[in-house]
């Protein structure tokens, strides 16, 4: 019953999903994490994998960058291939000055300036929530696993921030709120996964802030990365 964009049947993929955006992040996940890992997608090189952690099916599936691309695989995997829950792991900048590098935060929902919601349903929404049921397990599994989970609102934009000329004039682009992150997918995954009636979460890992210049080693980004995602497994097969 292939998509446009997914070439599997709907028994290759579970009813829990996680979604980072890097297709060969998705590929490093199964390998690493997943019992007998089967690749299942590999349509324009978008990964996907099905296994099991801890006995439970998961299905690893790459987004791409930007809402449109998360937009038609969440839309894909919730209608066509049964998800229930969507959750995305990714990195994040941020421009909140109590929020560090290679801190985790959880979204509690996101805010966007896009167009994506008026040009798919024809409403103007700029902000829209997380799952609760989602968030309290990851929150549940952070304190069991002692990590100092950042939970707060966050920033969907349409451009990569770093890339901006004027970052003032980009933030001041959004209201007066306590945002912990920006990135590029999160709105675009909570919408969707409202509209179907499913559920959606986000985690994050900080690589990059405005009040935090230390450069990044490649061990140190992993090492986080890596928490992250068991942090996410640990929560979505509860």
């Amino acid at each position: 019953m292939a998509t446009p964009h997914i070439g599997c049947e709907k028994k290759d993929i579970a009813p829990i999903v996680l979604m980072p955006g890097d297709p060969l992040r998705a590929k490093y996940i199964a390998e690493n994490f997943l019992e007998n890992p089967k690749l299942v997608n590999e349509v324009r090189n978008m990964f996907g994998y099905t296994g099991t952690y801890k006995g439970k099916r998961v299905t690893v599936f790459a987004s791409g960058m930007g809402i449109p691309s998360i937009g038609i695989y969440a839309y894909e995997l919730y209608k066509y291939y049964d998800v229930e829950t969507i959750v995305r792991i990714g990195t994040c900048g941020s421009f909140n000055k109590d929020i560090k590098l290679l801190d985790v935060i959880l979204s509690s929902g996101a805010y966007c300036k896009s167009y994506f919601d008026e040009l798919l349903d024809g409403v103007d929404i700029d902000f829209i929530q997380s799952s609760d049921t989602i968030n309290r397990k990851i929150m549940n599994h952070a304190k069991l696993k002692n990590v100092d989970l950042k939970y707060g609102k966050t920033i969907t934009s349409d451009v990569f921030d770093l890339y901006c000329d004027d970052e003032q004039k980009f933030r001041g682009n959004f209201p007066d709120m306590n945002f912990l992150s920006v990135e590029m997918e999160a709105f675009g995954l909570f919408y969707i996964a409202k509209k179907l009636g499913r559920e959606a979460g986000c985690l994050m890992t900080v690589v990059d802030s405005l009040f935090d210049k230390r450069s990044l080693t490649a061990e140190q980004r992993q090492n986080s990365l890596n928490e992250m995602i068991e942090l996410a497994l640990e929560s979505i097969i509860e």
